[in-house]
Order: structure tokens, then C-alpha cells, then sequence
């Protein structure tokens, strides 16, 4: 198999400016320097025409370079911000909703060796680097398979049940549907050659080039998340209704057993308290291995609290879910996951009582932007005389859906000597690592 390409959605805006550091082909045609690509009436406005799609390729690729200006970054995070990013690659426009959307085209590694300096520092250690190069390419060619037969089969793996009690709804990355991936966390977080790579991440994709994990004789979907809070959660629970046997219940440590996190009395004991796990550090040198600065922003990710006033809360749902359900009465867990994450909880207010589901349905619903995760439990306080709490304290565990490989556990494993592959089958149960191209 040859080292394929990647497309990848960078921005997606009314109009596109970028800056061709080298000279690149247009339709036969040499050109470089400022560029603006403008949306006109469906169509693409550049240099005075109107296009369908804009294809720019590099006359050398390795010595070539594009920069797209104002991309925002973090998007719906509490640190969202635009900044200037530059490319290798070739740049590609299209038309797509209403706007312009914005593509690099790159070769797999090239990706990867920027995925890996975007989604954690560059000073990691080379075996958590090693270990997070083959989860990301893993999980890159088995969504561009995936899209490939969702293409084919015009099926749709994002879906929602809704009745007059439940809303069940979940996301997933198959929103793509003119490109393989977006370059934000919805996916993985790609920032092309904005943040200089160094040489022990340029060693780690080259150690583990075209290596992937594969399961049954397929390639895993290798998910991976910040912090789990010290117990895994099974796929079915986040996403569509499938039990991928490799991302399967287990502790975030070899010892000792994990309780029944989907029972309420274990699941606020586990939460409540701090129990020993990989995951569970305040090293600051490790967390630097992982966290960019701006993640840095984030402190307490393994045990958290969040607090909100009546007020605040009943007027945080009904901005973010549309649903006005009055004073809110309470917040009550349905059903959880293994790791103790919520998949349905119940919002009973004084207007209208509804449960609602998947896990990220949750914490979006639960915060201005997302909620750290949705293992949770909830105290309500200071209640009226007509059972209304004037309070709600939400004590939480880990950042993030928990599924696949701990960032955090991975770099606290990698500090303490274990080796790429068996950081990977520590939280890709049973699953084996294989090359596919040279």
C-alpha cells in the first residue's frame, strides 16, 4: 500500500484570505504571494472570476508552504481564538454551505507529524509520542474508510430519537461529507506547521510509520480523550449503538478491580472521591507533555466541581437546548456508563421534564461551551419551600468521553518506563498493532 493523502477542512468562512509562500499550479497556470477567495452567488470570486472549486498545488512540494489568515481555533471551547497557520500541502476551495470551506490536501504522515505538535507538546516523551502517532493514524485511515463506505452505501451513522420523555441524540465525525476530517478537536486537532515540530516527534512518526491497531483484522477506531478519571468507557454509550470489543470497561490502572460504575451508589462513591489511577496526577511536568498552553488553562480535569444558581442554570438550558423548562427542579442520573459517564440524565423543571441523551447532548446542554465531562453527580442546595433548589453543585470526573486512550495516563505510563506498545494494549484491550505501508 502506498502512503496515502489526507483532506483535511480547515476554516469554513464568507471569505478566505491566504498566502502562497512559493510559487503553486492553478489550471495551469503559476501563482503566489496575498490571495483572497471571496463567496459570490454560490460560486468561488477569485481574481475577478467566479469558480466551482479551487485546486492550488505546489511546484516543489517539500520546499513549499501556504498560509491561511484568521482561523479559529478551539471552537466552542472556553479558549476559542483566531490565529494565522501555515501548510504543506496543497490548498483546496470549495463551495459549501453558504460559505467557503478551506482544505489542505496532505500526504498521512505529514499530518500526523503536525497532529501529534498540535494535540500535545513536543516535549512529551518519545514513547507517549510513538503511542499517540499510531492512535491518530489509526483512527485517521479508519474514518476515511468509514466515510468511503458511508459514501457508498448513502448511509448516515449520526442519528437522534426523540419522544414527548427522551432525546437521545449523538455525534459523531461523519458530518464530513467533501472532506476526510476537520482540523479541530470534532476530529483531531491540526494546525499544519504553525507549531514547529521537533526532532523527537519527527522520530516518533518515523519509528511507527505505517503502523496502525488493528482489531479482528480490521483497523480500530482508536479514540482517545484527555482524562478519563481513572476508568475507561465503552463506545456504545458516546456514539451509535456498536460494542467495539477493544474499547471495552477497565480500570486506568492494573490494580484494583473497577466497581459498577453504571450503578448510582458506585458511580457517586467513585466520583466523589480521588482513586489511584495513571490519569490521576498534578505533576506539572507531565501535564506539560500534554496539555498546550491553552489547555493549561484547564485545572482540576480529574475530580471538578461547577456551580451554578437557579438563575443561571434554567437560563443555560433553555439558551443551549432551545427548551424552556422553567425553574429547574432537578438534574437526574438515568443511566450510566462504565466509567460513570451519563448517557441519560433526566432535567426535571417546573414547565417541562425531559431526559436527555448521549453523553455530549449532556455537556453541552450543561454549559456555555462543554461541560469537562458527564460523569457527574449533582447536590442541589438552599431548596424553597416549594422544593426548589436556589443552587446546583456538580461534582465531576475526568475531561472528556473517556473512550479509547487516556492523554493524561499515557504520558504519566510513558514517564514511568512502559513502552509504546503496551501504553497501546493497556487501553486498546486485546487489540495488535500492524503495518500497512513502508
Amino acid at each position: 500500500m502506498k502512503e496515502p493523502k489526507v483532506e483535511v477542512g480547515i476554516l469554513s468562512e464568507p471569505q478566505i484570505e491566504f498566502v502562497l509562500h512559493a510559487p503553486y499550479r492553478i489550471s495551469g497556470k503559476e501563482a503566489s504571494g496575498r490571495q483572497v477567495a471571496t463567496y459570490d452567488g454560490g460560486k468561488i470570486l477569485w481574481n475577478g472570476r467566479q469558480y466551482d472549486e479551487l485546486l492550488f498545488e505546489p511546484l516543489q512540494e517539500s520546499a513549499a508552504a501556504f498560509e491561511l489568515l484568521d482561523v479559529t481555533i478551539g471552537i466552542n471551547f472556553h479558549w476559542e481564538r483566531k490565529e494565522d497557520q501555515r501548510f504543506q500541502g496543497s490548498l483546496k476551495i470549495i463551495v459549501e454551505n453558504g460559505k467557503l470551506t478551506g482544505i489542505n490536501v496532505v500526504n498521512v504522515e505529514d499530518y500526523l507529524t503536525s497532529v501529534i505538535s498540535s494535540e500535545m507538546s513536543a516535549t512529551a516523551s518519545l514513547e507517549l509520542l510513538k503511542a499517540h502517532a499510531v492512535i491518530s493514524r489509526s483512527w485517521l485511515l479508519a474514518q476515511i474508510r468509514k466515510n468511503k463506505e458511508l459514501t457508498a452505501t448513502r448511509a448516515d451513522y449520526s442519528a437522534s430519537t426523540r419522544t414527548d420523555e427522551e432525546l437521545i441524540r449523538w455525534y459523531d465525525r461523519e458530518d464530513h461529507t467533501r472532506f476526510d476530517v476537520c482540523a479541530d478537536d470534532h476530529c483531531q486537532r491540526y494546525q499544519g506547521i504553525t507549531r514547529a515540530s521537533t526532532d523527537i516527534v519527527r522520530q516518533a512518526i518515523a519509528a511507527t510509520r505505517g503502523e496502525v491497531l488493528t482489531f479482528d483484522g480490521k483497523i480500530c477506531d482508536a479514540r482517545f480523550s484527555k482524562c478519563c478519571g481513572g476508568a475507561f468507557e465503552e463506545f456504545q454509550y458516546c456514539w451509535e449503538d456498536v460494542a467495539h470489543p477493544y474499547l471495552a470497561k477497565q480500570r486506568d490502572y492494573p490494580a484494583p478491580e473497577l466497581p459498577d460504575l453504571t450503578q448510582e451508589p458506585d458511580a457517586d462513591r467513585w466520583i466523589r472521591t480521588s482513586p489511584q489511577a495513571f490519569c490521576n496526577t498534578t505533576d506539572k511536568k507531565i501535564l506539560a507533555q500534554v496539555l498546550n498552553n491553552y489547555d493549561q488553562e484547564t485545572t482540576d480535569f480529574y475530580r471538578w466541581k461547577v456551580e451554578y444558581t437557579q438563575d443561571e442554570l434554567s437560563a443555560l438550558i433553555l439558551k443551549r437546548s432551545g427548551i424552556d423548562y422553567g425553574q429547574i427542579i432537578d438534574l437526574v442520573p438515568i443511566a450510566r456508563g462504565t466509567s460513570g459517564r451519563l448517557w441519560k440524565l433526566k432535567i426535571v423543571g417546573t414547565k417541562k421534564t425531559l431526559t436527555i441523551g448521549k453523553e455530549l447532548e449532556i455537556r453541552r446542554t450543561l454549559s456555555s461551551s462543554h461541560l469537562y465531562s458527564s460523569a457527574f453527580v449533582v447536590d442541589r442546595a438552599d431548596l424553597s419551600a416549594e422544593g426548589i433548589p436556589r443552587r446546583f453543585i456538580l461534582t465531576g470526573a475526568g475531561w472528556g468521553h473517556g473512550v479509547g486512550l487516556c492523554q493524561i495516563g499515557a504520558a504519566v505510563m510513558g514517564e514511568q518506563g512502559y513502552k509504546y506498545d503496551a501504553i497501546l494494549l493497556h487501553y486498546y484491550i486485546g487489540a495488535g498493532i500492524d503495518k500497512l505501508y513502508d
